[in-house]
């Protein structure tokens, strides 16, 4: 496969806010190794480094409800970083919403996390696209900074020990099969 320079023309600002997506993945992965394929829908996930442990985190769910990191250990557990103002974090959700349909069976969980914002303009937004995976509000901004998001959408992926093990910076079809079949690949 030919390489292409996909950060020509592009701003950092607009990489950081999503909208080189595709950009981004290969600047952060150097170019090594394919880090997207052909298909926008299809981008991959980039592993992480030496697999850290993920930070834990107690944030409240839409209903004030507390929601510990930890306790979904021994799970594969998409944490996805967003923002109602982000337009990459609109267009993902609705494939988040496919994909958790397929992933809950697989007894993954899926904690999307808001970055900012009140709980109001929250439900407003969630309830245009139907969604019934978990929300989980970060007022300070405290758990993403943790986590080191670059932008939003920011999503990692951290196997049943806890560990980040997968990352995507900027939106992703999340219901493509390559990428739940990444996501439940972590299970075993």
């Amino acid at each position: 496969m030919r390489k292409v320079d996909r950060t020509a023309g592009l701003s950092r600002r607009t990489m950081i806010a999503g909208g080189g997506a595709l950009s981004a993945a290969a600047m952060l992965d150097g170019g090594s190794r394919g880090a997207y394929a052909a298909s926008p829908g299809a981008m991959l996930l980039q592993q992480v480094p030496g697999m850290p442990a993920a930070p834990d985190f107690t944030l409240p769910d839409l209903d004030g409800k507390d929601v510990r990191f930890s306790d979904h250990k021994g799970k594969v557990v998409l944490v996805n970083f967003w923002a109602t103002w982000c337009p990459p974090c609109r267009e993902e959700i609705p494939s988040m919403e496919r994909a958790w349909a397929k992933l809950k069976e697989g007894r993954v969980a899926m904690l999307a996390v808001h970055v900012g914002g009140d709980s109001d303009k929250i439900w407003s937004f969630l309830t245009e696209f139907n969604v019934t995976f978990p929300v989980l509000i970060d007022k300070s901004s405290g758990v993403s900074k943790a986590w080191q998001t670059v932008g939003l959408p920011t999503t990692y992926v951290a196997d049943g020990q806890g560990r980040k093990a997968l990352r995507a910076i900027g939106g992703r079809e999340w219901d493509h099969p390559d990428l739940v079949a990444s996501i439940l690949a972590l299970k075993s």
